[in-house]
């Protein structure tokens, strides 16, 4: 079975061929009863489930916890059901981790933090760095960095500080979606 690395965890690529809404249901399920476990309540979790698990979709989860708003997406399969698949297993690392206490609270913490407003931050970033809107390959985007960041450099003419800490902040911010 093939293997994928996501978050810096190793897993099962997922190989659903059947079932699709019945498994992205059970990996939802999943999801609230891993953060149920380290003290998440269940109000404070919100797994987004696509109606048709079989098309094409960003699985998101977000969770409150210490105060602080908690996120993870992934978009990168070609079904929603894969996606909400590798969220579920990347988090029941995370939760794993943190439970071991191979991961101090604080880390998890920082690991997911995220604005509420991350989705339109990342849309706003495609758009600046010149790509796609739906655009997940990093070679692309590293390319749209590096063009708008040659031409707002402030050592260049015409270059502008401000601009190019933009440009920095959009490429960690889908750098950090994509990694």
């Amino acid at each position: 079975m093939a293997k994928m690395k996501v978050k810096g965890h190793e897993f099962n690529a997922p190989l659903i061929r059947d079932s699709f809404d019945r498994r992205a249901l059970q990996f939802h399920n999943n999801i609230i009863t891993l953060l149920k476990k380290i003290g998440v309540i269940e109000d404070d979790i919100n797994v987004f489930l696509q109606p048709v698990a079989y098309k094409r979709g960003r699985a998101s989860v977000s969770w409150y916890l210490d105060g602080r708003n908690l996120y993870y997406s992934y978009s990168q399969s070609r079904k929603f059901v894969e996606n909400i698949y590798v969220v579920f297993k990347v988090i029941e690392a995370e939760v794993n981790a943190l439970l071991s206490e191979e991961k101090t609270f604080d880390q998890f913490i920082d690991d997911f933090s995220e604005d509420k407003d991350v989705e339109e931050k990342r849309i706003e970033a495609r758009k600046l760095l010149g790509v796609e809107e739906d655009c997940n390959d990093l070679g692309l985007i590293g390319q749209g960095y590096k063009k708008m960041a040659k031409k707002c450099h402030p050592d260049v003419s015409g270059g502008s500080t401000e601009k190019f800490k933009e440009v920095n902040n959009a490429h960690k911010t889908l750098k950090r979606e994509l990694t």
